[in-house]
């Protein structure tokens, strides 16, 4: 059921480690890349809220989620194609509009599809699978342009072209997206959704956008406390990861590597570089998130998430200090800790709080507390680059880790609802045999 979850990762994996590099490519500065990359968090901000709400109503021959898993494939192999051969900055800025808002309306009933069709002793093994997937198509995703390059000597890129192995990897990424997507649409059955309630009946447009809105706030204004706690920690950690997936590629090809322009054969490599970092964090993320389920059993969920932000955190804090591109991949090891406790132990935590009629309408609203602060960052980092920042784009990364190392504090504040934790303990008991 999880398996269309790999092609979204390496669609959006792509997105994430090559779309600075593409505006770049076209002649972006350090400081426009916040702006440039507004469209993702603003897509997210309103997208995942209204296709949660409009999943947990959808009646349809596919079920409620598996209609948007589709549509969302198909949008996002077009946008794929077509990125890497944009041919301005404003066009790159609008695909990369229209590829994150069909991410999203994949991506957002797959977390619900897991609560939908899982017994509630394998919610927490459910995320981790979907961790797991995850993991294997960034990697798939971040890799690619490295090993069409090197494995199979692609031309380099001539002068500020977008190299020919970037595209090809987008072309392939269009292709893997689509075909697993479609796999899980086709292999895997929904159980019957329950007849819908008088207020979930369809209305007309005017009536039903009204209704949306008003349950929308509604849920946002009631959302249960475990929900305000984790609001907090996300909006760090992601804010964290935001500052590393703008300027990680850049970073490596010109801080890292010494690259002094995005036109010359060592910025090329330095961001295929750059993307071999990533797959090995993605890499680390696949293989600790089989660990996961012990570690919580261990010592609980609360303080295993902890750990594994502070490991992070002290990862992108230390690229600050390192000069050996080699080294860089130690750094990445704590990364991938934190990537793959990120992915699984904040919905782990929060399913079991949620009602299953409104459980897709709230994890898109808990979407929110990943957007708005990257919609922040978006507005406000273009200024600390030029005044405060000097245009160091290693500097942004390493202050991504301050910021996940407060969630790592804020994570003490959170109180998991008592089912959560028996949820996991009954898991964890059976990890061995899954």
């Amino acid at each position: 059921m999880s398996f269309g979850f790999f092609g979204i990762q390496v669609g959006w994996g792509l997105q994430m480690a090559n779309t600075s590099a593409i505006f770049e490519y076209l002649g972006a500065d350090a400081h426009q890349l916040p702006l440039l990359w507004l469209a993702a968090p603003l897509t997210g901000l309103v997208v995942q809220p209204v296709i949660g709400y409009l999943s947990d109503r959808t009646r349809s021959p596919l079920g409620r989620r598996r209609p948007y898993f589709l549509a969302g494939a198909i949008l996002s192999s077009v946008a794929l194609v077509l990125m890497p051969n944009a041919s301005s900055l404003w066009m790159v800025a609008g695909l990369l509009w229209v590829l994150d808002t069909s991410i999203n309306v994949s991506m957002t009933p797959f977390r619900s599809f897991v609560g939908d069709l899982l017994p509630e002793d394998q919610l927490t093994a459910g995320f981790s699978v979907q961790s797991l997937l995850q993991g294997l198509g960034a990697i798939a995703a971040a890799a690619l342009p490295w090993v069409l390059t090197h494995g199979f000597h692609l031309a380099e890129a001539d002068g500020n072209e977008v190299p020919f192995a970037v595209k090809l990897s987008f072309y392939i990424g269009a292709m893997a997206f689509l075909i697993s997507v479609l796999w899980t649409v086709v292999s895997v059955r929904e159980a019957p959704p329950a007849e819908p309630t008088e207020e979930q009946s369809s209305p007309g447009l005017g009536e039903g956008l009204n209704t949306m809105v008003r349950e929308m706030g509604s849920a946002l204004w009631h959302m249960p406390p475990v929900m305000r706690q984790l609001a907090w920690v996300q909006s760090f950690s992601w804010l964290g990861m935001f500052c590393m997936f703008l300027y990680f590629p850049p970073a490596i090809a010109r801080n890292i590597l010494g690259a002094s322009s995005q036109g010359s054969a060592l910025y090329a490599e330095g961001i295929a570089w750059a993307g071999l970092c990533i797959a090995l964090y993605n890499a680390v993320c696949c293989i600790f998130a089989f660990a996961l389920p012990h570690l919580v059993r261990a010592i609980g969920a609360k303080l295993t998430h902890t750990l594994c932000l502070i490991a992070g955190a002290v990862g992108l804090m230390s690229l600050g200090l390192i000069h050996d591109p080699y080294m860089v991949l130690l750094s990445m090891v704590g990364v991938g800790i934190a990537w793959a406790s990120l992915l699984a132990l904040p919905y782990a935590l929060l399913i079991d709080a949620l009602e299953p009629e409104q459980s897709c309408l709230y994890m898109g609203i808990f979407n929110l507390f990943i957007v708005l602060p990257e919609i922040i960052a978006s507005l406000g980092l273009g200024w600390l680059m030029i005044n405060v920042l000097d245009e160091n784009r290693l500097t942004a990364v390493v202050i991504g880790g301050s910021f996940m190392l407060v969630a790592a504090l804020l994570m003490q504040r959170v109180q998991p609802v008592e089912s959560a934790t028996e949820t996991a303990e009954a898991v964890y008991q059976q990890s061995s045999v899954q």
